[in-house]
């Protein structure tokens, strides 16, 4: 078996043409084809259906982060736009406790337009607010390794950013759509079910999912869960090295309820299906969140977090899932803490052993990505076949595009 460390990213490469990218949503969400593999074949189906799919009983997950307006423009006296894209908060703190911050907010930020921003300079934008006005002052305050750091601050503290960022901001598109996000974006661009606030990205196998949906996989047997990872803009990172050594996996703020790991233990002997890759990893970052609790008995819940190799260094321990996840959870009761925030780092590469979950419902993701070695992992060498299997049945690929339904 070849360490993950020396995976060679050209080996899950394809040729992605322009048009079988999604630029735009289908009018229903829930219209999206849907590939699935039976009994060696794939069939062609669409989301409508995906409970005639699922075996049951179950449990499905899904992220219920909601993507906030996290783009902010800013104009210069001389007409020049500056663009703040607030990726995470600067400090140690959780992105929901953030996001209620009054009247000041530091965070990092991709800036577009930078060279034209002094660093004496304060940036100033006005908010209609109802019935009054608020100022946001924006002021440079350092150049990190490949972002910035800026203060954002606003002559009200009664609102908070999450409220500031939704009268202010424009919603985050992914890179690779060169337009402007419209209003109909602001709708489809999240999930029916986005409670959260925090992401600059969509989950987006959730996109697909509409009441109707939801209710016919309830009717048939299977419950539903909600874990929360905030996505950041690190998803559309490509890995730039050759081998995965020099790649540096992004970190993601994941809030899970003590509820939902007792509704997994549950189930850990029936089938846990999850939707979307950021499910995926909270819920496998979990059991290795669980295993540094047995090994550290005395470590505190606030010091766990999952490491880029942790899944790799750790496999040796052997440790039942079932331990763990109840080792984890009882951390959480001992403490009184009624839910998980923490983060994560977890890539998942071929060779990883998944530990929870048995079914996955996912989009069809940009060659040479973690997300793409994600689904390798998944289902191993036949994610080519299926990959060009969808290439040539005219599916829409991407954040707007369809999706599978895979078992390992």
């Amino acid at each position: 078996m070849v360490h993950p460390k020396n995976i060679s990213i050209a080996d899950y490469q394809y040729n992605l043409p322009n048009e079988r990218i999604a630029y735009q949503p289908l009018e229903q969400r829930d219209a999206s084809k849907l590939l699935v593999n039976k009994k060696g074949k794939w069939e062609i189906d669409n989301y409508k259906n995906l409970y005639r799919h699922l075996p049951a009983p179950a449990l499905m997950i899904f992220n219920n982060t909601r993507v906030v307006a996290a783009r902010l423009l800013f104009y210069k006296s001389t007409g020049a736009k500056i663009e703040i894209f607030c990726l995470e908060p600067a400090s140690a703190i959780d992105i929901t406790t953030a996001m209620q911050q009054k009247g000041k907010a530091i965070w990092n930020c991709f800036i577009g337009g930078v060279s034209k921003w002094s660093e004496d300079l304060v940036l100033e934008k006005t908010i209609e607010k109802k019935s009054r006005s608020i100022t946001l002052h924006a002021t440079f305050i350092r150049k990190n390794s490949n972002h910035y750091t800026v203060a954002l601050e606003w002559n009200d503290d009664t609102v908070t950013f999450a409220e500031l960022l939704q009268d202010a901001g424009k919603i985050p598109l992914p890179p690779y759509i060169k337009r402007e996000a419209t209003k109909a974006d602001e709708d489809r661009y999240q999930t029916v079910f986005a409670k959260q606030e925090g992401s600059v990205a969509a989950p987006t196998a959730g996109l697909h999912f509409t009441n109707e949906v939801l209710s016919n996989i309830a009717a048939s047997g299977i419950s539903t869960d909600y874990v929360t990872l905030h996505v950041g803009a690190g998803t559309f990172l490509p890995v730039k090295s050759a081998t995965l050594e020099g790649h540096e996996m992004h970190q993601e703020f994941i809030e899970v309820n003590t509820g939902t790991i007792e509704n997994l233990l549950a189930h850990l002997s029936r089938h846990v299906i999850v939707v979307g890759t950021t499910s995926l990893r909270t819920i496998e970052s979990l059991y290795w969140l669980g295993v540094k609790a047995v090994l550290h008995p005395h470590m505190n819940s606030q010091d766990l977090i999952v490491l880029q190799w942790d899944a790799y260094e750790l496999e040796e321990k052997k440790i039942a899932v079932a331990n763990a996840l109840q080792a984890l959870l009882n951390l959480l009761k001992a403490e009184g803490k009624t839910q998980l925030i923490t983060k994560t780092q977890l890539l998942i590469t071929p060779g990883y052993q998944f530990k929870i979950v048995k079914g996955l419902v996912t989009n069809f993701h940009q060659p040479q990505s973690t997300l793409l070695l994600l689904i390798a992992a998944f289902i191993g060498k036949e994610w080519k076949e299926m990959y060009e299997f969808a290439l040539a049945n005219d599916f829409r690929f991407l954040s707007y595009g369809d999706g599978c339904y895979l078992e390992p």
